[in-house]
This record gives C-alpha cells, sequence and structure tokens, in this order.
C-alpha cells in the first residue's frame, strides 16, 4: 500500500490535487449529544445564560467547515458551495442529534468539513451549556455519505 501523504523523504505533505478533474462533491456527517434531562429542557426552552444554544451552535457548525483546513493539517482549502446543519431532539434519550452536509465542486472531497461541522456544532452546544452539565457526552460522529470524485459514493450501511 502506498502512502500518499508522505514525501521521499519519508515525512509528511500535502497530496497534489491539481491535475484532478472538478466534480460535483457531497458529504454527510452525523453525531450526538447526550445530556442530562434539565440541560436538554433548558436548551428548549431557551434559559441558558449564552443564548439561543441551536441557533448559535448550527452557525458555529457551518463556521467550522469553512476553517476545516486551518485546523487539520492535510485538508486541502476548497470552496464551499454549500453547508447546512439540522438538529433531531430526543427527549426520550436526552440527546441532540447533529447532521451536517457540506457541498463543493472541486478536485478533493469534502468530507472533513462535514466532519468537523458536526464536531464544532456539539463543541459549541457544550461550551454553552456547561456551567449547568459537564456530563454531557459528545459520541458517534461519522460520515454517512458522500458523493462525487473518483471513489464515487459512499452510503454508510443502516444510515440512509
Amino acid at each position: 500500500m502506498e502512502f500518499t501523504h508522505f514525501n521521499e523523504s519519508g515525512k509528511a505533505k500535502m497530496v497534489e490535487v491539481g491535475d484532478k478533474e472538478n466534480t460535483k462533491r457531497e458529504a454527510i456527517a452525523r453525531g450526538t449529544i447526550k445530556m442530562n434531562p434539565l440541560t436538554l429542557k433548558m436548551i428548549l426552552e431557551g434559559q441558558m445564560k449564552k443564548g439561543d444554544v441551536l441557533s448559535v451552535a448550527q452557525v458555529a457548525g457551518i463556521m467550522g467547515a469553512k476553517k476545516t483546513s486551518e485546523i487539520i493539517p492535510m485538508c486541502h482549502n476548497i470552496f464551499i458551495t454549500g453547508a447546512d446543519i439540522k438538529f433531531e431532539i430526543d427527549e426520550v434519550n436526552n440527546a441532540i442529534y447533529i447532521e451536517a452536509k457540506a457541498r463543493t465542486i472541486g478536485k478533493t472531497g469534502i468530507e472533513m468539513e462535514a466532519l468537523s461541522a458536526v464536531s464544532i456544532t456539539a463543541l459549541t452546544i457544550y461550551d454553552m451549556c456547561k456551567a449547568v452539565d459537564k456530563d454531557m457526552v459528545i459520541e458517534n460522529i461519522r460520515l454517512v455519505k458522500k458523493t462525487g470524485g473518483k471513489s464515487g459514493e459512499y452510503i454508510r450501511r443502516g444510515e440512509l
């Protein structure tokens, strides 16, 4: 197996994508943040002192997608043509399910941007609620779908 992110000297490098064709690409990632029942109730009723948790987290997730290449060393700086964050509230399990979708037309994938968006969204929820609940758990962040590029379509089994 050839490692694409190492140069001849065995040192890290960013892969050259200049000769690749531009293709329309999309990635969907998901994750979960679980919390105490009171925390979820406070979020839903707008009682957190830092403000509207889900609105702020949604904007933060989009910003996270846009900044991915600045925090993941080997990610290319790509033009994002669209990004969206959706929430599903689960009051039975005291959880918020997060879904991020990111799109581009370019030479390299957008999976890391979708994954970063979910991560930053969850971390923002944690940050805004940590004063009342330090027991929150962020879990199961994963890629569920990607389209475009040389490797084609990927759909995680059982997700869509």
